[in-house]
């Protein structure tokens, strides 16, 4: 009676962690845009007077004032702005113990009440968040890029026009879709606070590590720097942004089935001895018995070492640099 009433209480709380993280994931999608100027305060490294004044959950409360300024907080509020994800770094964590909690308690039930079973959920867990952070963060990087040409067109003809630089940018906030005009438009905010126009742009490339940003901001540093026609330079710059742009447009459809060959194949394997794990026990505990130990580590290890290698293979063969 009580290994089935400790059963149910493991159920139910897998299934509000779960939960929980199901939400925790819709709100990052559909937060309020409030907390982007947020983060743009901590940018500029200023102090939030009225934060302790808002009312937050207890445990995201403690875990950010200890993690915020740390170098672990620092790296998460990074990742957390290139992906454009409306979490503070306590939040995060907190998503992150409950996906390894939850994972871990649903694995330890279905797989028959194990350690092991637990275990084998915890690391899914412990993957999924940081999985969906890097994937939220290419597509984003992604459609920055593709809108940079545009961008680039617009400012030339801001300038042209006998627009200031900043007053391109500012036009470029307003008249572009997101994420370029949200991006621009912290740009402008921090330069209406003060911040030098060389600063602004620097924080700008660390929340987009865009290697054609990173030309076109060079390129407007030197122009202030030593003079010249920013909108013939700027113009010289889109048309090379563009052919890269289609040139890479035309390797990644060529690439595409290599690529995510290599990410399949070397997931179906893992996730194979996974589902077998779970639906046959004795057939994967084999492996691990007294007598089949040394084999089974043997097969396994050289298993791991194959797919290791073959997914580098295959990312290499689809990586062409432009």
């Amino acid at each position: 009676m009580a290994i089935n009433n400790l059963g149910t209480f493991l159920l139910i709380g897998g299934g509000v962690a779960f939960i929980l993280l199901v939400i925790g994931i819709i709100l990052s999608v559909t937060g309020d845009r409030q907390l982007v100027d947020n983060r743009l305060n901590k940018y500029l490294e200023e102090e939030k007077a009225d934060e302790s004044k808002k009312t937050k959950a207890a445990l995201t409360d403690w875990v950010n004032k200890r993690v915020e300024k740390s170098s672990i907080g620092e790296k998460i509020a990074r990742s957390l702005a290139r992906a454009d994800l409306k979490f503070k770094p306590g939040e995060y964590i907190a998503l992150y113990v409950i996906a390894i909690v939850g994972l871990g308690l649903i694995a330890f039930l279905l797989g028959g009440r194990l350690l092991f079973s637990a275990v084998i959920g915890g690391v899914i867990g412990a993957f999924l968040p940081g999985m969906y952070v890097r994937s939220q963060q290419k597509k984003r990087l992604q459609k920055f890029n593709d809108q940079l040409p545009d961008m680039l067109s617009l400012m030339v003809n801001s300038l042209r026009a006998g627009f200031s630089t900043l007053q391109a940018m500012e036009a470029i906030s307003k008249e572009m879709p997101p994420p370029i005009c949200d991006e621009f438009r912290r740009v402008v905010q921090e330069m209406q606070l003060g911040i030098p126009m060389e600063k602004a742009l620097s924080n700008l490339l660390r929340r987009i590590p865009s290697e054609d940003l990173d030309f076109v901001v060079t390129s407007i540093n030197v122009q202030r720097e030593v003079g010249g026609n920013l909108a013939e330079i700027m113009d010289i710059i889109s048309y090379t942004i563009r052919e890269r742009i289609r040139i890479k447009g035309e390797i990644r459809v060529l690439t595409a089935q290599v690529s995510y060959s290599g990410k399949i194949l070397s997931l179906m394997p893992v996730g194979l001895l996974i589902i077998l794990y779970f639906l046959n026990r004795d057939y994967i505990l084999e492996l691990f018995t007294p007598e089949n130990m040394i084999c089974g580590s043997i097969a396994l290890g050289t298993a791991l070492l194959l797919i290791v290698v073959g997914y580098v293979i295959m990312n290499k063969i689809a990586q062409i640099e432009v």
